[in-house]
């Protein structure tokens, strides 16, 4: 059996589940600050894929991760990594006048936080290979020709994000088994690869996911506003081979969520969520809290880039968790977030 497309829907998703070692055609998405082994422990078996957003973590901690899960399931799992961008241009001025705006909404801000560094890229790709995860993914990006190699040589298959067509064209050339179409209703960053089409190129999963299966001979797997069984099959007819699940998640109690985030995403409707740079400086779905708000008011000096501007706002994000304060939490949010309100019939 090949990964390669068949007919009908349920036919196609039956195959690719099977590929996969998976009984369902779900896959949890990969969530960097918010994949604990538990839930995708809880995601696996129950018969779907589980997912390590591994971006923030090192070596070690991804290999701890790959343990844990394997204590507690046999199940697959997938472990993804953002691809490194040019370093950011450093503007201190600018830099300086935003610490003084986030002052207003937390303590006050170290020039030093912007200098943080995120964990090393090729340390983290050596312990994806030495774990040998049935998936690696990737984001904002393509994997070197090597590393795909290495990837290939092991058995590993590699799920490319792209948020266009052309995106999902070049990921195919570069040798990606299959494709995860991400819709601009997705939670959380964008994975476009270059940051500034995040906010210009924003493409709704219903027109995206039957583009990209037209347009690539791989598997695609839609994501972006996907929270229950209407959305599954909606994705599956669109031409998909399974459907990823990230926001729709959240509320499981294996997610550990802090509550007041998780209470909040239960009351938010499509339209009170929205890009934004405030929290890390590169365009993610965010609920549209005061403090999301306040950064793209008249007169709001701008985000510093990626990673300045997550340094910039730890001091903030980590008094807002601790005081239970959802108006200047990080609370990345699909459009689909309050999906628990919807009659149980749709399941």
């Amino acid at each position: 059996m090949t990964l390669g497309k068949t007919s009908g829907p349920l036919d196609r998703a039956r195959a690719f589940a099977e590929r996969l070692g998976i009984e369902l055609p779900i896959l949890l998405a990969p969530m960097a600050g918010a994949s604990p082994p538990s839930l995708s422990i809880a995601v696996a078996n129950a018969g779907g894929m589980g997912a390590c957003g591994a971006l923030l973590m090192n070596a070690e901690a991804i290999r701890g991760w790959v343990e844990e899960f394997r204590q507690h399931s046999e199940g697959k799992f997938q472990l993804n990594l953002w691809i490194p961008g040019p370093e950011p241009a450093r503007d201190f001025d600018a830099e300086k006048r935003h610490r003084e705006f986030l002052a207003a909404w937390g303590p006050p801000v170290a020039a030093e936080l912007g200098d943080a560094v995120l964990p090393d890229f090729d340390a983290q790709c050596g312990a994806m290979l030495a774990a040998r995860p049935r998936v690696i993914s990737s984001v904002m990006g393509l994997y070197r020709p090597e590393f795909v190699a290495e990837m290939k040589a092991l058995g590993i298959l590699w799920f490319a994000t792209a948020t266009t067509v052309a995106e999902a064209r070049a990921a195919e050339a570069a040798g990606a088994d299959a494709i995860i179409a991400q819709g601009m209703e997705a939670g959380g960053h964008r994975g476009s690869f270059n940051a500034e089409d995040a906010e210009r190129s924003g493409v709704g999963l219903m027109a995206l996911a039957p583009q990209v299966v037209d347009a690539v001979s791989l598997p695609v797997i839609a994501t972006g506003g996907i929270a229950d069984g209407r959305g599954v099959a909606a994705a599956l007819m669109l031409g998909a081979s399974a459907a990823m699940i990230g926001t729709g998640f959240l509320r499981c109690p294996e997610a550990g969520l802090n509550p007041v985030y998780a209470e909040r995403l239960g009351k938010t409707q499509a339209h009170e969520t929205t890009l934004t740079r405030a929290f890390t400086g590169r365009p993610g779905r965010s609920i549209a809290t005061e403090y999301v708000r306040a950064v793209v008011t008249n007169g709001a000096p701008p985000p510093a880039p990626y990673p300045i501007q997550r340094g910039f706002t730890r001091p903030m994000r980590e008094e807002a968790a601790r005081a239970g304060d959802a108006e200047r939490m990080q609370m990345w949010a699909g459009q689909a977030a309050n999906w628990h309100r919807r009659s149980r019939r749709a399941l």
